[in-house]
């Protein structure tokens, strides 16, 4: 199956809540991001054009300590790359119908689980204009990040109920790795890549034409119409 086609499968069962990456999965910061972590490969001596397909959906200070770069602390790298990207938000932008569909949802129901610093995850919201959800799981959340299962765990956890009852929405492998780990299903958000993305039970290209339908307390996904 090719993410290059606007496939969409959608869940015939309804989920107790709906938690969502962000970068990729509700916005899309590429760009942005692109153009700062290029900065720092850079700097770094790194192949830029080799580096940059894997420092995404992952933190910061996992994909540089994973570099094993001789002589750099990897938090004090994290932290310059980070004031550059909560500066550089230009080009920041929600994924299409995202910002509709997460307005229909109770803000009870659902949730962001991110790799990004919560500094960082607030900056992006506020420039896609997506309302910040009363609560987000961020990277100073969690000891270990994605693949780990840690984050859906604490995301599920923190709306009150079991993974094994949410909906997690995902655009990159270590996400759906993350989410499967978790115990929850995933929809895999194909907006942004050309290519196919491993894992995930449901696919859909982005938000466009799709609602959230409340019944007994459980949400299921509808065809808008």
């Amino acid at each position: 199956m090719s993410d290059a086609t606007p496939v969409l499968i959608l869940p015939e069962k309804s989920f107790a809540g709906f938690l969502f990456d962000m970068d990729g999965t509700i916005l899309n910061s590429i760009a942005a991001a692109e153009r700062v972590w290029s900065r720092w490969a850079e700097g770094m001596g790194l192949d830029v054009a080799k580096f940059l397909p894997y420092m995404h959906g992952k933190r910061g200070i996992d994909t540089i300590s994973s570099l094993n770069l001789p002589g750099i602390d990897p938090q004090v790298e994290a932290d310059k790359v980070l004031a550059g990207e909560i500066e550089d938000v230009e080009g920041v932008v929600p994924i299409p119908g995202a910002v509709e569909f997460l307005a229909s949802l109770p803000s009870d129901k659902w949730s962001i689980v991110t790799s990004s610093p919560l500094p960082l995850a607030k900056r992006r919201l506020e420039a896609a204009g997506i309302p910040e959800p009363a609560r987000i799981v961020s990277s100073g959340d969690v000891t270990i990040g994605k693949p780990n299962p840690q984050g859906y765990i604490l995301g599920a956890e923190r709306l009150g109920v079991s993974p094994s009852q949410v909906l997690v929405f995902e655009d990159v492998l270590a996400g759906v790795q993350a989410g499967e780990g978790a115990g929850a299903e995933v929809m895999v958000i194909t907006e942004t890549h050309s290519h196919p993305i491993e894992g995930g039970q449901y696919r859909i290209p982005n938000y466009l034409g799709l609602a959230p339908q409340m019944q007994d307390g459980l949400i299921r996904i509808v065809r808008r119409g």
